[in-house]
């Protein structure tokens, strides 16, 4: 198994948009890049913890690869904004990638190159060593909060175009 630990904005809207990709066995939201040891929800979304909102991965490198992944995670948010989404603004909404060793620096350096074609704008997303920021798993009611909160109009109006828009560009790649 193989790790992909990255964040573009909430991280609900993440992992609903890649958790049913084939070879992804798991999707934790969490928080990485910051300084405070076992940061909350409201520590961060406070600002106060210089963390951002991600998502660990464990996929399977024999299903899919991590090229692939990075692909599916540039289509899932805007990489060209700075720490926001949309209209969910603040550094723990930035892009990042967390990179483990040379060989996913290698890859994710192909892939930028391929999507900065994609935009207009200048990439913005940060680079940083996995092994150099500890990921916290967040709170539980962060796990799979689009599928447990249809309902909510930030899911309706947020999350689901991000996953559709995934899933019509990527169908291929996906169990179900």
């Amino acid at each position: 198994m193989a790790r992909l630990v990255v964040g573009g904005g909430c991280f609900w809207c993440i992992e609903a948009a890649m958790k049913d990709l084939r070879g992804v066995k798991t999707a934790k939201p969490g928080y990485a890049g910051g300084h405070v040891e076992h940061p909350t929800y409201e520590q961060v979304c406070a600002k106060r913890t210089g963390h951002a909102e991600v998502v660990d991965f464990e996929y399977d490198p024999e299903v899919i690869d991590h090229g692939t992944l990075l692909r599916v995670f540039f289509t899932a948010h805007d990489p060209t904004q700075r720490n926001r989404q949309g209209n969910d603004v603040g550094p723990q909404y930035r892009s990042i990638v967390f990179v483990n060793g040379p060989e996913e620096q290698a890859s994710l350096e192909r892939v930028l190159a391929e999507v900065v074609t994609w935009y207009d704008d200048e990439i913005v997303t940060e680079v940083e060593p996995l092994d150099n920021h500890p990921f916290w798993t967040a709170e539980a009611v962060h796990h799979d909060y689009f599928a447990n909160n249809p309902q909510n109009p930030y899911c309706g109006f947020v999350v689901a175009p991000k996953v559709n828009k995934v899933r019509a560009k990527h169908a291929d790649l996906f169990e179900r």
